[in-house]
């Protein structure tokens, strides 16, 4: 089995983390978007001041690799070109080592709040990386409500989508949530967990879910730490039952694919 740590809480200072997560035996942690503050409100001069650099956020991941020997990977607003800030998901190694990097690419223009105004989008999909046998991809929030980014990360042969979230309150919102979660599980027969923030503003409510789209854990309210059993087995049975992958018909999506003559989607390099 793998063990997937996930921590639900507000905005600050990683180092906390690291008490959080004390002890666990994990092969993968995740931690949630805006992992060191909170943008909300802020123009972009304000969020690029209180940005960081990689290096500084990939130190306070590698303390919690450290503390508990996992792969751990979170999501900060990076500095870049002033006033222009990404929002970056980091993964570092056991040893500290930075082994992965994605710029969110679909930022959350919606609901009258235009992250665009602050945040200079990525130019590619997450790579697919190796975690101790599992293949994982990353997408980050607003993209669950996108298909095409979890089909992708599937076809390239992911088995679990880590999502860094900081989901916005609001009526119905955590509903939303769980069902794009499930959706993007059971049309991909994939893994997808997601690591929401919580606070006044942010739902909370992580979850994990199988590839079947059922929800095998969810953290509710509150600043928690949950370890998860993970299966990637499950992911074959889910493909080899439900064959979507398989099933599809490339050359009939003229408006979605993006697919080259040949109907082929692009592939996700392998790190």
């Amino acid at each position: 089995m793998f063990r997937l740590g996930i921590v639900q809480r507000a905005p600050g200072p990683v180092e906390k983390v690291v008490d959080m997560v004390a002890g666990a035996r994990a092969d993968l942690i995740i931690l949630p978007e805006y992992s060191l503050f909170d943008p909300t409100g802020m123009g972009p001069e304000e969020v690029w001041s209180n940005a960081s650099a990689l290096d500084k956020f990939a130190e306070g991941l590698a303390k919690i690799a450290a503390e508990t020997g996992a792969y751990v990977a979170g999501a900060f607003l990076e500095r870049g070109p002033r006033p222009r800030v990404y929002n970056t998901t980091v993964l570092v190694e056991p040893g500290g080592g930075v082994v992965g990097l994605y710029r969110k690419t679909h930022l959350f223009d919606a609901y009258g709040y235009r992250e665009s105004d602050v945040v200079e989008p990525g130019a590619e999909l997450s790579q697919i990386y190796d975690v101790r046998g599992v293949k994982v991809g990353f997408a980050v929030c607003f993209e669950l409500r996108f298909p095409e980014v979890f089909r992708e990360l599937a076809l390239g042969g992911a088995q679990l989508v880590a999502v860094p979230a900081a989901w916005y309150s609001g009526p119905l919102k955590e509903e939303t949530l769980h069902i794009l979660a499930r959706a993007r599980a059971v049309e991909n027969g994939v893994y997808v967990a997601v690591a929401a923030s919580y606070s006044q503003r942010f739902t909370g409510r992580s979850l994990v879910v199988n590839p079947f789209g059922v929800v095998e854990a969810e953290l509710g309210v509150g600043e928690r730490f949950r370890v998860v059993e993970v299966d990637p087995s499950l992911v074959e049975e889910a493909r080899r039952t439900v064959p979507v992958l398989n099933l599809r018909k490339p050359h009939l999506y003229k408006r979605t694919c993006g697919c080259d003559e040949h109907g082929n989607g692009r592939q996700v390099a392998t790190a």
